[in-house]
């Protein structure tokens, strides 16, 4: 009888408690999200199984010793401790296909979207100095909470790893849980702020952009922004020699590992390795529930400050922008174009928006990678 007794109290069944169990709804909340209304399922179908086998009680899959225990630690907390906090290369690797799937085309041809992503950065600094004011984080950790308002979830992650990484496992299930919120956030606050004449704006069609343009773009790029923000290099030179071997059409292998293999096998890892650090212990305290307050406050007045400064334009264009791609400006790429070109449609059904807004869009992935490297250089 002792022998069973001790058996089942080291059970996970007699080790779970509420805490474990709530958590395990919020990763059944994401699976059903994933599947049920296809809201950015690579991202939130693995962050919910994460999530649910991190609470898991006993499991120590999360877990990471010393460099003697390495063989007491868990999967995920090796990949966590070397991929992302110690080493951190799964978010460079993730830019590397981001930049391969990405078309600079709709920023070279209408250069001032350029602008409107660069305004939706003003979340970040806003929820920088608000987690400043609160007194309960340093000026580290206020910087990775705060890069949560650009909206870009490896960005977040290579942040938090350099500055704060006693937060990046929340700063990160934080990011891209907004990321795939922007259904759900993003619309109210558009109609909120525009009119149904702004929404209805037709913008004139782009011109065509050469190959010759698309390959220039992305060099001239990496090399200015590099040049003034050297700590953005892993970021932006990534993202930059992924488009490239996109639009130099003459490496299709590199090209098509970087956006389907490598690309997948980094994101299985990191959306798995991130919802495992959304345990009990981490996420049922003040300040985790601070980040998230902040975090939510970030992304919207990311997207706010893009659809006012496309108003603020507006006064002096003589052909005018939809204020709707503004809020695209954060970097939740394609979720937050497609989701002004969809607010576009409600109100004219044959306004095609989402080129339109692909252009801040991606601006956004740029703006926060910049952002990043700012607060690297001047914080680290």
């Amino acid at each position: 009888m002792q022998e069973l007794h001790e058996f089942i109290s080291e059970t996970g069944l007699a080790n779970l408690d509420w805490r474990n169990l709530m958590l395990m709804l919020v990763g059944l909340g994401f699976i059903w999200l994933a599947v049920s209304k296809k809201n950015e399922p690579y991202v939130l179908l693995p962050i919910g199984l994460g999530i649910i086998l991190a609470n898991l009680p006993l499991t120590g899959l999360g877990d990471y010793g010393n460099s003697n225990e390495l063989q007491s630690s868990g999967i995920f907390g090796l990949i966590f401790h070397f991929a992302l906090s110690q080493w951190n290369i799964l978010p460079p690797i993730i830019f590397l296909g981001l930049g391969a799937l990405t078309d600079f085309g709709p920023i070279i041809a209408n250069p001032k979207t350029l602008l409107l992503g660069a305004a939706a950065q003003v979340g970040i600094f806003v929820a920088f100095w608000a987690s400043l004011a609160t007194g309960r984080f340093d000026l580290l950790e206020a910087a990775s909470i705060g890069i949560i308002g650009g909206a870009d979830g490896p960005t977040t992650i290579f942040t938090s790893a350099r500055l704060a990484p006693e937060l990046l496992g929340i700063t990160a299930v934080t990011a891209y849980s907004y990321m795939a919120s922007v259904v759900f956030i993003q619309p109210p606050l558009m109609r909120l702020l525009t009119t149904k004449k702004e929404r209805s704006i037709v913008m004139r069609p782009m011109r065509s952009v050469s190959k010759r343009e698309k390959i220039i773009f992305p060099m001239a790029a990496m090399v200015i922004i590099i040049l003034f923000v050297p700590e953005s290099a892993a970021l932006i030179g990534m993202f930059m020699i992924g488009n490239l071997f996109k639009e130099s059409g003459v490496v299709p292998r590199l090209f098509n590992s970087v956006s389907n293999e490598i690309l997948n096998v980094a994101t299985i890892f990191l959306m798995l390795t991130v919802g495992t650090q959304l345990t009990a212990e981490r996420i049922f305290d003040l300040d985790t529930l601070a980040i998230l307050g902040l975090g939510l406050g970030a992304f919207a007045i990311g997207s706010m400050s893009g659809i006012i400064f496309a108003k603020i334009m507006n006064i002096f264009l003589k052909d005018k922008v939809n204020p709707l791609i503004g809020a695209a400006g954060v970097s939740a790429v394609p979720m937050a174009a497609r989701i002004a070109h969809i607010e576009g449609q409600k109100e004219d059904s044959s306004n095609f928006l989402l080129p339109h807004a692909m252009g801040p869009n991606v601006a956004g992935v740029i703006g926060s990678a910049v952002v990043a490297g700012v607060f690297i250089s001047v914080l680290g």
